[in-house]
């Protein structure tokens, strides 16, 4: 029995030796330690050594069992740092190589512009207000004295979910709100999406626009001058000049229409100014009193003025974009030139 186990030992030790691969060492330990080993099949026969003799041959069994393990734990190792280096070799990477540029996102050139103006009326104390885009009939026309049979609705198209309710034409609504819940001194821009049936080079269903509320004691056209020629010379450069012309909104009286000077040629004229040297950028006027009234304010007491434009006009005339439809195109090729 002592012989046999010696013997084993041996066998084994030479497998070992000789294994190439993590496949061969384990099939040695299979072969000799498994369940169905050579070694295990030893152990069985333990109960044919005469009892005196057990102690020993089980003692040389363990011994010849550790020494097994310990070869094969150790070829085992071997093998696994030669195959890890192996792949190392044959797998490396040159990390001095450049990496692949991540593309990034960016804003949308009309978000970047709201946002601009945004900081530009902030800057000047006015707060940022929002509200429904589906709005009643009574906010979005009547409170802003445009009743049922006012021929100014002609003016706007309007697209109504129910004789009551329709998706808001501009965002004025919003100030009507505003003098509903507060009192004055009131200064709020109110930013936000509007939607009416039109679709061509300039015009969009829907569309952005961003308007402005002053209401206070002594407010005149000159404070809307003011205001406006500040906007338009940070928002494009100090060079830009503005001027007022006579218009009609039934909100506001008297009403004027807004140019500011090209900010392509400067005023010199071009094909983005038609050869004018001037631009349409909003529409504003003092607010009418009878929408004071309507809105729960003293019009005796308080004036104010008021003042709309189109985020998309404003950001074609910023940045030339000839049709209006590219910007909601969603063309890398066009939108990867603001980021």
């Amino acid at each position: 029995m002592e012989n046999r186990i010696k013997e084993l030992t041996s066998n084994a030790e030479l497998l070992i030796a000789n294994a190439s691969d993590l496949n061969a060492i384990n099939e040695v330990r299979v072969r000799f330690l498994g369940k169905s080993g050579e070694l295990t099949a030893v152990l069985k026969g333990m109960r044919d050594v005469p009892v005196e003799q057990k102690p020993m041959i089980g003692k040389i069994v363990n011994e010849a069992r550790d020494i097994i393990t310990a070869m094969v734990e150790d070829k085992l190792a071997a093998l696994t740092a030669s195959s890890i280096n192996s792949k190392l070799q044959s797998e490396s990477i040159d990390i001095t190589l450049s990496s692949k540029k991540c593309k990034k996102g960016g804003l949308h050139p009309c978000s970047i512009v709201v946002n601009e103006i945004l900081n530009i009326f902030t800057n000047l104390g006015f707060q940022v207000k929002q509200g429904p885009e589906v709005e009643t009939d009574f906010f979005n026309f009547q409170a802003l004295n445009i009743p049922l049979d006012h021929p100014a609705r002609e003016m706007q198209d309007t697209f109504y979910i129910t004789d009551d309710l329709l998706l808001r034409t501009h965002t004025s609504p919003v100030q009507a709100r505003t003098m509903m819940d507060s009192q004055p001194p009131i200064r709020i821009v109110n930013p936000g999406k509007v939607y009416r049936p039109d679709d061509d080079a300039t015009h969009s269903p829907m569309f952005q626009q961003i308007e402005g509320l002053v209401v206070d004691k002594g407010i005149t056209l000159c404070d809307l001058k003011g205001i406006l020629e500040t906007f338009a010379k940070t928002l494009f450069n100090e060079k830009t000049k503005t001027r007022l012309r006579p218009s009609f909104f039934p909100f506001t009286e008297p009403s004027v229409e807004v140019d500011v000077t090209c900010a392509v040629c400067g005023g010199k004229g071009c094909r983005i100014c038609k050869g004018t040297g001037w631009i349409e950028i909003l529409g504003a006027g003092i607010i009418n009193p009878k929408v004071l009234d309507n809105c729960g304010i003293d019009s005796t007491i308080y004036s104010g003025f008021a003042f709309g434009f189109g985020i998309e006009r404003i950001t074609m005339i910023k940045y030339g974009v000839p049709d209006m439809r590219i910007l909601f195109d969603n063309d890398n090729r066009f939108l990867k030139q603001f980021n």
